[in-house]
């Protein structure tokens, strides 16, 4: 019964261009499906945040708008599901989008929230719900108004794999950042002496310190990145973001976990043992998640006049295309330059694009746990 309810409700999702006009009730239930299910994950994760919370957030379950938004939210979802069920013959969006919005009042009205204490391993939920919603509602409308050359719907190819990836890295974003903080935290209490000189570096202008951020950081994922292509071990594990085979904000979250916990915890290393200050050092975090977006966004503009300088969605895309040109270039995140520095720079100037997307042979499996254990799995 539930795996008949899911293919229905994935089969409605992935309708043809036809079935998804402006009008057919496929919009307002997408909308009312969204809004239903992020309102329920975030009052869920409000009632019990021992469970479905990161500590992190703690204050913003507190804020009075919190409550006021998932209502809105709410609402707002009852409305579009019920816009669903009036205008389309497929309503299986529409009732489950009711569901949610029944479960969320439902819970809501069982009581107060409860201690934020006595679960081992916090599940970020919220940070799930929140990541997904700032993230789709910037991303979704710029692919639309400026779509790529790969013109591609919403429930494109493999979307449910990535949002798995991306449920994954945001559950778990505690754990991560605990793990992937250790190499650097022992590399600060072995300099302590360091610092007069980070004091210096904190006492910059926060601008001079995001230029410092951005081109130290570049370096070392550009170092890192390179390996990862160059060392046969190490590209099995990288292999599984290549694998992606269409391209749009939500691919650069296909990682695997391995990969992440290295990234993060090499990349991280010179900001915290250099003594960037805290704003500024947040602030570059908070640029980069957009930014590892942006560039693998179905986004196509004009680039001639930016893509000298800054990392473009067509200089990354170059990366993942799968035309001989396009293999081990264009390492940078954010500065092109470096690429041509190491000479691994590549990009058409009569602003064409990569004709398809994924790995020569297309040998990495599908599916999370396949790929999970691929780096793993005995060459034949």
């Amino acid at each position: 019964m539930i795996n008949k309810l899911r293919l229905a409700i994935r089969n409605d999702l992935e309708a043809a261009e036809e079935a998804r006009a402006f009008g057919s009730g496929w919009i307002s239930g997408v909308l009312g499906l969204a809004l239903g299910g992020s309102a329920l994950l975030l009052l869920l994760s409000q009632q019990y945040p021992a469970w479905f919370s990161v500590d992190e957030l703690d204050a913003v379950h507190k804020h009075p708008f919190y409550m006021v938004a998932v209502q809105i939210m709410t609402f707002l979802g009852f409305g579009l599901a019920c816009l669903n069920l009036i205008l389309r013959r497929n309503k299986i969006i529409g009732f489950t989008a009711i569901v949610l919005v029944l479960a969320t009042l439902s819970l809501g009205a069982l009581g107060s929230r409860q201690p934020g204490t006595a679960a081992a391993l916090n599940l970020g939920i919220d940070w799930f719900v929140l990541n997904l919603l700032l993230k789709g509602l910037l991303f979704v409308p710029l692919e639309k108004l400026f779509s790529g050359v790969h013109r591609q719907p919403l429930f494109r190819t493999e979307w449910r794999e990535d949002l798995f990836y991306f449920l994954i890295s945001s559950l778990f974003v505690q754990s991560m950042a605990f793990i992937s903080l250790a190499p650097t935290l022992a590399l600060m209490e072995q300099t302590g002496s360091w610092g007069g000189f980070r004091a210096m570096v904190a006492g910059q202008p926060f601008l001079i310190q995001i230029i410092e951020l951005m081109i130290v950081s570049d370096f070392m994922q550009y170092a890192f990145h390179r390996s990862f292509h160059a060392v046969p071990f190490l590209w099995r594990f990288h292999a599984v973001h290549h694998s992606a085979q269409a391209m749009d904000w939500m691919a650069g979250s296909r990682m695997h976990l391995i990969e992440i916990l290295l990234l993060r915890g090499f990349t991280i290393i010179p900001m915290y043992l250099l003594g960037f200050s805290q704003g500024a050092l947040y602030s570059y975090i908070f640029f980069v998640y957009l930014v590892s977006a942006y560039v693998h966004a179905n986004l196509r503009f004009n680039d001639k006049w930016l893509s000298p300088f800054v990392v473009t969605p067509r200089f990354h895309h170059w990366h993942h295309g799968i035309e001989k040109e396009a293999i081990d270039v264009n390492f940078a995140v954010h500065f092109p330059w470096i690429d041509r520095l190491f000479g691994t720079y590549y990009l058409p100037k009569d602003g064409k694009w990569p004709s398809g997307y994924g790995i020569g042979g297309h040998p990495v499996p599908k599916g999370y746990w396949k790929q999970f254990w691929y780096p793993f799995r005995r060459e034949n």
